[in-house]
């Protein structure tokens, strides 16, 4: 096959002249070694390129009845970017292009975008499912700073009116200008120990001032605030502006963070910046920068870009913060934390002291129900009083009744059992007195009585009224024979 081919960029020429488009301070690739490495790929592509027919641009329908009509001609901004897109695609359909990864964006869906610069020129790129398709095999992670070789045609999205660089294969090359310089002071700077984390200071863990240097007008202080106002509004932000990009900006930076620690302007020092490009972000990659943060008598956090950006001031500060809103939260978390718990503990107390007031109300309720005043008492006493008074009335009249009744019982039986109702029938009682002891004893028959009589004895008759003296004269037979 002759050499004098379509080559990769759809244009005839020598491959040995195929231009190779280079981007940072990375030394060329030669011409003629990628020519041999891709002398295979090339032959298919322009072997399939001979059976075309070559290409040729489009003419709008619009443009050519213009023209018949030999009127001015007057493109639409459609058409315009239409006829741009139909003339240079086709002459970029297959291009290499060396440089410099910067702003790298993967998206969600596995697309990927970014530009590719050198000190020159910027173009941006986008691929579509890398890793993806069949026999691609994604071997490393793509990242700002990178130099890659990048396989791929040129674009023009119609919407926007840009043209962009749409790659099917990324190789890399090797680390940008910029890459190397982050690593080389990374590296020197550890040596020197400004990264030794036994000498990171623990922040405060209540700071009541905190110095942020940033761009004042940047959306990084704005998040900023706005968290404090909302989570602890009592905490004192001073902000010092200070240029956080390009030219100036470390200076800009080191002098403010100096002149936070002279005037003690705060608790904790925050360095913030949004998101960026290296480039953007480079200024906190300074190593003069970096030693006044290793300086700082004041502890400092490291808040530049988002979580997958890293600079040197992020390994010299105290603390990293993955972006300023997260700087904000993490020396708010302290107060957070506090003010939730004392609104859990002041929840808790006061469900106690009602449950305790509650408890305290029922039982005062049920002591109060059972309560009588000292007067209610009196007067429930008195009447107890008088019915017990009317009862031991009761019960002592209802006793003597009783008792009378069987004293009378008791004497009427006694009064049938008494001699003097025999008596009264018409008995009579003999007694003779016994001189010795003046006393009187029964005579109960004759010969007592004689005997009685014998001796002397004074006799007495007791009759049933009365007793009568008596003596014995003479004994009769009737009394001999009873």
């Amino acid at each position: 096959m002759s050499r004098e081919t379509k080559t990769r960029a759809g244009l005839t020429g020598s491959i040995d002249e195929l231009p190779l488009f280079s981007f940072g301070g990375a030394t060329p690739v030669n011409t003629k070694v990628e020519t041999r490495a891709s002398e295979r790929q090339t032959e298919k592509s322009a072997e399939k390129s001979e059976d075309k027919p070559e290409a040729k641009p489009k003419v709008p329908e619009a443009s050519v009845a213009t023209q018949t009509q030999k009127t001015k001609q007057v493109l639409s901004v459609t058409q315009l970017s239409q006829q741009i897109r139909s003339t240079l695609e086709p002459q970029f359909t297959q291009v290499w292009v060396q440089g410099e990864v910067s702003n790298y964006r993967p998206a969600a869906s596995g697309h990927l975008y970014f530009s590719l610069k050198d000190g020159g020129a910027t173009i941006s790129v986008a691929n579509f499912g890398w890793g993806n398709r069949k026999g691609d095999k994604r071997n490393f992670e793509l990242r700002d700073g990178m130099e890659v070789i990048c396989r791929g045609k040129i674009s023009v999205y119609v919407p926007r009116g840009n043209y962009q660089l749409i790659v099917d294969h990324i190789e890399p090359l090797g680390a940008g200008a910029l890459q190397v310089a982050f690593e080389q002071l990374k590296e020197k700077l550890n040596a020197e120990g400004l990264f030794d984390r036994t000498k990171k200071r623990k922040l405060p863990a209540f700071p009541k001032t905190i110095a942020v240097i940033t761009s004042p007008s940047g959306a990084a202080i704005r998040d900023m605030l706005t968290i404090m106002q909302r989570r602890a509004p009592q905490v004192k932000v001073r902000i010092l502006p200070a240029v956080v990009q390009g030219d100036g900006a470390a200076e800009q930076i080191s002098n403010a963070l100096r002149f936070a620690n002279l005037h003690q302007l705060g608790e904790v020092i925050v360095l913030a910046r949004g998101g960026g490009s290296i480039e953007d972000l480079w200024c906190f990659n300074d190593e003069k920068l970096a030693r006044a943060i290793a300086g700082s008598a004041i502890p400092t956090i490291s808040a530049v870009g988002h979580e997958i950006d890293f600079t040197i001031s992020d390994f010299v500060a105290d603390l990293r913060a993955p972006t300023p809103s997260a700087a904000a939260e993490i020396l708010t978390g302290a107060w957070v934390d506090s003010a939730r718990a004392l609104v859990e503990m002041s929840s808790r107390l006061k469900s106690l002291i009602t449950r305790d007031l509650q408890n305290r109300v029922r039982l005062l309720e049920h002591v109060a129900a059972r309560l009588i005043s000292p007067k209610d008492r009196l007067r429930d006493q008195m009447q107890r009083v008088d019915e017990l008074f009317v009862r031991l009335e009761r019960a002592i009249r209802l006793k003597w009744e009783r008792r009378k009744a069987s004293l009378e019982q008791l004497m009427a039986k006694l009064d049938a059992l008494s001699p003097l109702k025999v008596l009264e029938r018409g008995f009579s009682i003999v007694m003779a007195e016994v001189p010795e002891s003046q006393t009187k004893i029964l005579v109960r028959s004759k010969r007592e009585l004689i005997g009685a009589a014998n001796q002397n004895q004074k006799l007495a008759v007791r009759f049933y009224d009365g007793e009568m003296q008596v003596k014995v004269c003479q004994d009769t037979p009737e009394a001999n024979e009873g």
